[in-house]
């Protein structure tokens, strides 16, 4: 209210509350790209690609126009879009933490003009900018005539509404869990999902080829056709074709969906706003479980003494701590998947075996770098290379619990699916070789190239200044311990050329032999290292 000369009050115009939300969006979006010059980078990268990509899609649909499997390609790809909607709020729960509705408890907000100002904001991006530029592709390629034009301006917005509405609905059922230690577990894994989604589609994909063309994908895209929100691209072709009744049943499919989702979010978040949060019910008994846990299965398989605690400490690090638990479970993940499903196609070999090998052995460098600032602990009980020594063979020890039954696994899984037992041995010989040379030189690494591991990201591995150290440490550890393999690779090379096939079973004990050797002379040079860098490697791995 303000007052004039006369004294008469005037009404102040308020603005809406959809409109505040958009300029609040836009404003944490540039104050957020005003942080770093990296983070502008990155976000004007995405800007670009995405841009690049719409172009290409656009195009893509428009040449795919009159096409008999036009229909088939847009209704899937829709599919696929909303499932992608769907999935990354639990998995990329950062992408737009700026909203997150457990902030605006304390506001006075209704919650139906909060989720109309929440989903219109929502559209501000380059996630929903990029799904519109697919939607229209889409229709371009799918509407002919009035009816299939007029069914199109509907349909398009009931797609993009229906994916944002999807997501945010998601997101707003899972905060508490997004916001938890879970969430965090479900950030980190999100690479997992990214490179087993992509195996699949690669696997498909080769199928598919050999199942006669596109034609064995239109069960599941007249299935995906009846749901929403894909079915309101589907129902653009069925009104370019004449069958109006589908068209309207399935617009009114998507409309009813996304009138269904708008109500469970409203929901989601008149709960949020109201209920307390019970997440942290029971963790002083979780504490005290945890600590009667300790003296377990797991302390009496162990040794004794310095060894076996800091083999207790490494493996409860693997299974605790979010990001090396996502580099462990996406290393076993795809170790299996790549030799396995090559194997499956009929195009792979038994030593594909070795790339799960390669993946875990990498788990040994950097590992410092996990203990963070906490090291100096480690620092405290280490005054002598003998001590330094103990200290990396324990953590040694706990790796090797886990990758040598593994290793063991992945060979015999790949040889029963290629029906290749004769390659076994040297395979499996090979196989611990490698197992080994990639153990010493990430000692070693771990002692000459610490880097820190940011504990506040789910997304940075590195500390800022620190990448050019992590790809010496692991790359350039790779390229050795691949080096260091060739004494066992050259001798199954000439094997193999004098026809001396019946000598191969050796490559079994001496691969075992010649991987415990070089563990050992690794972890005995880097020892010194360790105990003489103490300092160094403190002040490396405190960076995060």
């Amino acid at each position: 209210m303000s007052t004039t000369a006369t004294g008469a009050a005037t009404p102040v115009a308020v603005p809406s509350l959809t409109s505040v939300f958009v300029r609040l969006k836009l404003s944490l979006l540039k104050n957020g790209l005003k942080q770093s010059g990296g983070r502008t980078a990155a976000y004007v990268a995405s800007i670009v690609v995405s841009a690049l990509f719409a172009a290409g899609m656009t195009l893509a649909f428009l040449l795919l126009r009159g096409s008999a499997d036009a229909a088939l390609v847009t209704v899937l790809i829709a599919g696929v879009l909303a499932l992608s909607w769907t999935f990354m709020p639990l998995f990329v729960p950062s992408g737009d933490e700026t909203l997150d509705p457990s902030r605006l408890t304390m506001l006075p907000l209704r919650p139906q003009p909060l989720v109309r100002a929440l989903l219109v904001a929502s559209l501000v991006g380059v996630g929903p900018v990029l799904t519109l530029c697919l939607a229209v592709g889409s229709a371009l390629a799918l509407a002919h005539g009035p009816a299939g034009v007029i069914v199109a301006v509907l349909a398009v917005p009931l797609l993009v509404l229906g994916c944002v509405a999807l997501s945010r609905s998601v997101a707003a059922a899972n905060v508490r869990l997004l916001t938890s230690r879970k969430g965090r577990d479900l950030a980190v894994l999100s690479g997992l999902v990214i490179a087993v989604g992509m195996q699949l589609v690669n696997f498909g994909a080769q199928r598919l080829s050999r199942a006669g063309g596109l034609s064995s994908l239109e069960p599941a895209a007249e299935f995906v056709g009846w749901l929403p929100p894909a079915s309101a691209i589907s129902a653009i072709d069925a009104a370019s074709t004449g069958d109006y009744a589908v068209a309207a049943a399935k617009l009114l499919l998507s409309a009813a969906a996304l009138a269904g989702l708008v109500y469970w979010w409203q929901r989601s978040l008149v709960r949020l706003m109201v209920e307390p949060d019970g997440s942290t019910i029971g963790a002083a008994a979780d504490s005290a479980k945890d600590k009667s846990a300790s003296s377990g299965l797991l302390g009496r398989i162990l040794p004794g003494g310095r060894t076996g605690t800091v083999m207790e400490r490494s493996l409860r690090y693997v299974w605790r701590d979010p990001k090396t638990k996502g580099a462990w479970v996406t290393s076993l993940a795809i170790g299996l998947i790549v030799p396995l499903f090559n194997a499956m196609q009929g195009t792979g070999s038994l030593y594909f075996a070795c790339f799960a090998t390669g993946m875990l052995g990498v788990q040994m460098y950097n590992q410092f770098g996990q203990d963070t600032s906490a090291f100096w602990m480690v620092a405290q009980t280490i005054s002598t290379p003998a001590d330094a020594y103990a200290e990396l063979r324990a953590r040694a020890l706990a790796i090797l619990m886990v990758t040598l039954p593994y290793t063991l696994l992945v060979v015999v899984a790949t040889a029963a699916v290629l029906g290749d037992w004769g390659s076994f041995p040297e395979a499996l010989g090979t196989a611990l070789a490698l197992l080994g040379a990639m153990m010493a030189t990430g000692a070693f690494a771990s002692a000459n190239f610490p880097y820190s591991i940011p504990q506040d990201s789910a997304y940075k591995n590195v500390a800022p200044g620190q990448g050019g150290l992590a790809w010496i440490s692991i790359f350039g550890g790779m390229i050795a311990g691949a080096m260091l393999c060739a004494p066992v690779i050259v001798a199954n090379v000439v094997l193999h050329l004098t026809d001396q096939e019946s000598l191969l079973w050796l490559l079994l004990p001496g691969g075992l032999l010649y991987g415990a050797l070089l563990v050992w002379g690794g972890l005995k040079l880097a020892a010194p290292r360790v105990a003489s860098r103490l300092p160094e490697i403190l002040a490396a791995v405190s960076k995060g």
